[in-house]
Formats: structure tokens, C-alpha cells, sequence
């Protein structure tokens, strides 16, 4: 059966682990680039190489996802309730006053590489309450095209994400050449940073799947992928940055305390400790009519 642009596919050299979406065929090369169609994962292949997922197989592997991300959805709302608890008894002198407030969660701007993805997360980040404007951007514009965007929407948290892989056959883990989109990444941050240095001032997520994690700390991220060169799930950064922005600035974000939340967990996503964003304010009144 012929494969086209568009197509689902899986390698049969690696058992059809994961399913990408056709990108691009270059038929004189017998090679095709494949982006993840859950994971944020970019590699090519020799068509050859590829079979086509079946309607059964990819509904499987979606109900697989869909247990996960409500795994993730249950864990964020369970954090949520906890922090709107404490912040109600601190804010009503222990319940011995009877006060209404209001919130004022940290706002994210979301950079994606992936069109597709980047609508995914901003229904997610819809769903979870967390005020967001979602760019898509390609991941080799991003160090001249985001810090325009972060000076324009002064966002709380931002969020640098799309497709990234380790390609053994470039180099070991420690060189950044092996890497097809770290150092996008990794620019992006450090020219962000050279304009927002405080880790507390603006949060930064940055990363996909593989990513060189510790470079990415080192520039100035706050979270990172991927800690054991792992692919990350599409919404992993939004899980993770919805903790953020729900937890009080008078908190630190311990960093179990928002992988927990997320898919890939320790082995695909770390960072260092960082202060909530959110802040609380009374007293609370309805919009006139």
C-alpha cells in the first residue's frame, strides 16, 4: 500500500513503538521526515522502513493516552483543591473571617513548533483555567522571533516547546550538534534571559522530546527536557506549568511536585526549585449589571 504526506506511520526497525505523521517524502532519497503524533519526537526513515498504522492500532494507543491524561488531569486537580484550601484559610484569618477573593493566576505565553500540538495544549490549558496566548513558531526561528513576543505579552511563564531528537550517529549526548533542535532552544533562552534574568521574574519551560536537558538549565530555564534523553509527551509542558500558575507566589514549587503531574515523570522532565505565580486579592464582587 503506497504511504502519502498526512499518512500515520510506525518503523518496523524499533517494533512500531511509536506512531508519527508523515511530514515531508523526498522519494528520490527513499526517505521521509515523520513528526510524533503524541509524542514530541521529529526523526526521518526510509520509507521502506514504514508501515501504516491501522484504525484499530492508533484507537488502542489512544485510549492509552487518553487513561494517561486523565491520570494527569486528576493529579492537577487534586493540587488544585489542596492550594485553593490553603489559600482560603490564610486568606479568611483561619475561617474566622467570612471573605470572598479573587485569583489571579500566572498567565503563560506557549511557543510550539507543531501547529497541531499547540492547539492540543491550548485546549488543555482552557479545560485546566490557566489564561494563555498560544504562537505557533518554528523551532529555528525562535531565538530571533520570541523575545520580541515575551517584551510584547509579558507573560509570568513561558513556555518554548515543539519537535527535538538525539541522533546517536551526530555525536554523543554531551554534543549539542546531535541534537536537532536544542540549540534552539537553547539560544531562545539565553537571549530571553538576557532580558528577564530572574529565575522568579519570568519562569521558563523549554524543551521537547530528548532535549539536552542541562544545557538548557544552564541557559536559564527553569524546567527542561529530557533529563534521560526520553520523549515527552504533547502536554507534559502544560501539566507542568499549570502547577506554577496555580500555586501562590508565598510558595516554592518543589520540582517533584509538578513532574508528578506529568506523563514522562523524573526521566523526562526536571528543573530547579522556583516560586509560585499566583496571587490572591479581596475583597470580591460581582460585575455590576
Amino acid at each position: 500500500m503506497a504511504i502519502h504526506e498526512g499518512d500515520i506511520v510506525a518503523r518496523k526497525s524499533y517494533d512500531g513503538d511509536v506512531f508519527f505523521r508523515i511530514v515531508t517524502i523526498y522519494h528520490d532519497r527513499g526517505i521521509a521526515e515523520l513528526s510524533g503524533e503524541d509524542l514530541r519526537l521529529y526523526a526521518d526513515a526510509p520509507l521502506d522502513d514504514l508501515e501504516l498504522v491501522s484504525e484499530e492500532k492508533r484507537k488502542q494507543k489512544e485510549r492509552r493516552y487518553q487513561q494517561l491524561e486523565h491520570d494527569s488531569n486528576r493529579l492537577f486537580h487534586q493540587d488544585y483543591q489542596l492550594l485553593k484550601s490553603k489559600r482560603e484559610y490564610t486568606s479568611s484569618n483561619a475561617y474566622r473571617a467570612s471573605v470572598q477573593h479573587f485569583e489571579m493566576p500566572g498567565r503563560v505565553l506557549h511557543i510550539d513548533g507543531d501547529p497541531n500540538y499547540l492547539k492540543k495544549c491550548l485546549r488543555v490549558y482552557d479545560k485546566l483555567g490557566v489564561p494563555v496566548i498560544g504562537k505557533h513558531v518554528k523551532e529555528t526561528d525562535m531565538p530571533d522571533a520570541v523575545p520580541k513576543l515575551v517584551k510584547q505579552v509579558r507573560p509570568d511563564i513561558l513556555v518554548l516547546t515543539g519537535h527535538d531528537a538525539y541522533v546517536k550517529s551526530k555525536g554523543p549526548t554531551d554534543d549539542i550538534k546531535a541534537y536537532r533542535h536544542s540549540s534552539h532552544f537553547i539560544r531562545t533562552v539565553k537571549e530571553v534571559r538576557y532580558h528577564v534574568s530572574h529565575l522568579d521574574q519570568l519562569v521558563i519551560f523549554a524543551g521537547a522530546c530528548q532535549s539536552h536537558f542541562e544545557k538548557l538549565i544552564r541557559a536559564g530555564a527553569n524546567f527542561a527536557s529530557s533529563p534521560s534523553r526520553i520523549n515527552i509527551h504533547a502536554l507534559d509542558p502544560v501539566y507542568l506549568v499549570a502547577k506554577i500558575s496555580f500555586t501562590s507566589f508565598t510558595d516554592q514549587v518543589h520540582v517533584w511536585d509538578v513532574v508528578r503531574n506529568t506523563m514522562s515523570g523524573t526521566k523526562g522532565l526536571g528543573g530547579v526549585e522556583t516560586r509560585g505565580i499566583l496571587r490572591t486579592g479581596m475583597p470580591y464582587h460581582d460585575p455590576p449589571q
